[in-house]
């Protein structure tokens, strides 16, 4: 598996039930009442979070989503982490419902808003730079997507094109990412790791690859 130096490569992969993937996430904040359980989801682009993520929404009802990218929209590439924190992850743990709108979207004639209602069960929070420390207290359990990063690049190249602007993006945003994920280490900090390529035969509807 190719990685970006300084990424730890996980071992004894295994095919396991989504449910105990879930249930393992739980048992890490037994005592979260009144509020949602967190479950910060991270990942390099391409590693899958997002479909992740879509399957985890299925199989727990009345779990909300928050994508990073969202926060991240036209303000920053990762200095987001304090705008998460004030307008989303600090009004979940207070059991509110979310209605943030950016200044960015504002500013851009972006319609809408990042919402969460209240009441929710779960809460993923999806997106590369989401397991750090700044945002720490306020995630209850995490998982990393670890990925072949050829294979990653397939996909975003599939995804969103090789123009000469999409490859000055992707530099652009190498740049910032290589840095922070070194210095924050989120393969390390995860409550479980997930096989987001090169993945052992599994049935993708109820089932997962994950490191021991």
């Amino acid at each position: 598996m190719r990685l970006h130096p300084g990424e730890t490569e996980a071992s004894g992969w295994r095919v396991a039930k989504l449910t105990d993937v879930v249930r393992r996430l739980r048992e890490e904040a037994p005592g979260v009442t009144g509020r949602p359980l967190v479950v910060a989801v991270d990942g390099r682009g391409g590693a899958g979070k997002t479909t992740l993520v879509e399957r985890l929404r299925s199989l727990v009802p009345g779990s909300g989503v928050v994508h990073t990218d969202d926060v991240a929209w036209n303000h920053a590439y990762f200095d987001w982490g304090g705008l998460l924190a004030e307008n989303v992850l600090v009004p979940l743990h207070r059991g509110e419902a979310v209605a943030f709108r950016p200044v960015a979207w504002a500013g851009h004639d972006r319609p809408g808003a990042i919402h969460v209602a209240s009441g929710a069960d779960v809460v993923w929070v999806e997106g590369t730079g989401i397991i750090r420390e700044q945002c720490a207290p306020w995630i209850d359990a995490s998982i990393w997507v670890q990925g072949d990063l050829d294979e990653q690049e397939r996909r975003l190249s599939a995804r969103d094109g090789d123009s000469a602007e999409q490859r000055r993006h992707v530099a652009a945003w190498l740049a910032e990412e290589l840095p922070f994920l070194l210095r924050e280490q989120p393969w390390r900090r995860a409550t479980v790791v997930v096989a987001g390529t090169g993945e052992l035969r599994h049935d993708p509807e109820s089932e997962i690859v994950v490191a021991v």
